[in-house]
């Protein structure tokens, strides 16, 4: 109704609340005791994750998200932040916005209920994935039907779809990307994408024929199939962009980056794809990390920082990280879009 007073809800992975290894660890233990983040049995799942990975991975983490970390805290909360607040400006009085981890704080459970007290009429609720994985889109949204559920009170949510060819998120990618390489004239584009176990690409597969049967199974599946599959999401995303900047074939191409454990994962690896370009005669390249909005751990330090150090390890001249699109005008604009649509 057009006199509604909407909730607005956006949705992100999360981020531990300080760079100290226990706040790390506390993170990482709610972040992979998820089913669908870690999706082995209940027991294997715990042991893994408290006996291999908790005593020994924060460390590391920690030490990495405090070559990130700035004085208003953690980029991923930070931006979050700052697009809440630029989107709220444009949606107007009618709207309440909250932002919501599905990991960490703010939590979803209590983003919502803010919302509840706010007294809205309806909640529209973005996880900000643009590409559909279980262990991103679908556990945030399996945890938003429950918290709601949780509240007695709660009014009707809605949760919109992922955006991974939306012209808008197209577009906003396309005017960050353009300067950005227009100053930095690489030799090559690389977009890299957070990666993905096999099994979980092979298990959101309708069809269970089509997902990784072969080199091409990506370039033009069918509908059912494109609706949920992240990989195929990812290199759609890919060709639109690419073809919104002009480049042109042969310049450009995906890899797939933050794998974990030894389990297969979707190629080719970021990581190994680098000494690859350099032996092809690669000197200036850059990164576009479009499975992400706001630059966080994955983009600054990942790649703006150890991608960095190994592209130069491996006779790189230059590597430019493009920065994601945080609080750029034309991304603000697209989730008003967004939001307006459903309201």
């Amino acid at each position: 109704m057009a006199d509604d007073r909407i909730g607005v809800l956006l949705v992100n992975l999360g981020t531990p609340d300080s760079p100290s290894t226990g706040d790390v660890r506390r993170y990482l233990r709610q972040f992979l005791s998820d089913p669908r983040v870690i999706d082995i049995p209940a027991l294997p799942r715990w042991l893994l994750v408290n006996l291999v990975i908790a005593p020994f991975r924060p460390r590391t983490s920690a030490a990495a998200y405090r070559k990130i970390w700035s004085a208003e805290g953690s980029p991923l909360l930070v931006y979050g932040r700052a697009l809440c607040d630029a989107v709220a400006a444009a949606l107007g009085g009618d709207h309440v916005l909250e932002l919501g981890m599905r990991y960490g704080n703010p939590s979803i459970p209590d983003a919502l209920a803010r919302l509840v007290q706010a007294d809205v009429d309806r909640i529209v609720a973005l996880p900000l994935f643009p590409q559909w994985a279980d262990s991103s889109t679908g556990s945030a949204v399996a945890c938003l039907e429950e918290a709601a559920d949780a509240l007695p009170q709660a009014p009707p949510l809605e949760t919109l779809p992922c955006f991974f060819d939306d012209p808008g998120f197209v577009e906003s990618w396309v005017q960050v990307a353009r300067p950005a390489l227009a100053e930095a004239k690489p030799d090559y584009v690389l977009f890299s994408y957070h990666g993905l176990p096999e099994r979980q690409v092979k298990a959101a597969d309708p069809t269970g024929s089509h997902c990784l049967a072969n080199a091409t199974c990506c370039d033009a599946p069918p509908p059912e199939v494109l609706r949920r599959c992240y990989r195929a999401q990812c290199l759609a995303t890919t060709r639109a962009v690419a073809n919104g900047l002009g480049l042109a074939p042969g310049t450009f191409s995906d890899a797939f980056q933050s794998r974990l454990g030894r389990t297969p994962w979707i190629q080719p690896f970021t990581d190994l794809i680098l000494p690859e370009l350099a032996k092809q005669g690669v000197k200036r390249l850059a990164v576009i990390c479009p499975s992400f909005v706001a630059d966080c751990l994955e983009t600054l330090e990942e790649i703006g920082i150890r991608g960095h150090e190994q592209w130069a390890s491996v006779g790189g001249e230059a590597l430019v990280l493009v920065p994601s699109l945080n609080t750029h005008p034309r991304w603000v604009e697209t989730v008003t879009a967004m939001i307006r649509a459903a309201a």
